[in-house]
């Protein structure tokens, strides 16, 4: 078993990681009546896929001998209606600007992120865009 989710009522849950112990809570977003007041479960959808292209990258990053450290992303989703889903997740990395990187490496970086898990697992009607900001 990988989590352990328990209804706390009032459109919240909670969710444990069985091997750690650790929890998080969510909330069902304000534009489904909800109070907003943590991550909604398709926040977490496109939250698992930044942070998984990022570890993915920190994974393959001592193979081709990159210095990934105080990368960043930032991540929207955007739903849409009718059916209620996840229309499209944008993730915009950035790199730190004290670490220049190759053309090859931009090139395994970027091909690294589009094969991550959780963007192959995600449904292909669903527009995934990612961008990458280098450092100059």
């Amino acid at each position: 078993m990988t989590a352990h989710i328990v209804y706390n009522g009032d459109l919240r849950t909670t969710a444990t990681h069985v091997r750690s112990g650790t929890s998080i809570e969510t909330d069902a977003p304000v534009d489904n009546k909800g109070k907003g007041e943590r991550f909604s479960p398709t926040d977490l959808v496109a939250v698992a896929l930044a942070t998984c292209m990022v570890t993915t990258m920190g994974i393959a990053a001592p193979i081709h001998d990159l210095d990934l450290d105080g990368s960043e992303c930032e991540v929207t989703k955007i739903m849409a209606s009718d059916p209620r889903r996840i229309a499209e997740i944008v993730v915009v990395m950035s790199f730190p600007k004290s670490k220049p990187f190759t053309d090859k490496q931009r090139f395994k970086i970027e091909q690294i992120a589009h094969t991550c898990p959780v963007f192959i697992s995600l449904h292909p009607d669903m527009k995934k865009s990612i961008s990458f900001v280098w450092p100059e």
